[in-house]
């Protein structure tokens, strides 16, 4: 099983995370199941960038990103060239590195 370490991020995971993901689940579905609460506003329609997270190893890995998925990736805050969003992002057969950005453009975040 491929693994997904989780660079710190102060609000989400101080101390960073390490975890087993499975080939084929969702960078978001992997934090999400392993206690990483990234943002997905939209319930993992590929219809906002709360999920965004730049993939900082293994990138390679994934399938490229889809024409919805690039329009989205457009309007998220802090793209770069290996960004992607979370919910849409398919774990393959190599390990992961994942940072999760600082912000988001959610004006409205249900969590408190």
């Amino acid at each position: 099983m491929p693994q997904i370490l989780i660079l710190p991020n102060a609000k989400l995971c101080p101390q960073g995370a390490a975890f087993e993901a499975e080939t084929g689940e969702s960078i978001l579905d992997a934090a999400l199941r392993n206690g990483v609460e990234i943002e997905h506003a939209c319930e993992k329609s590929c219809a906002c960038t709360t999920c965004h997270v730049l993939v900082r190893e293994g990138y390679d890995s994934l399938e490229p990103a889809d024409e919805l998925e690039d329009d989205y990736l457009d309007k998220a805050w802090g793209l770069e060239a290996d960004s992607r969003l979370g919910c849409q992002a398919l774990v393959g057969t190599a390990d992961l590195v994942v940072e999760i950005p600082l912000y988001t453009i959610n004006m409205v975040s249900e969590k408190r």
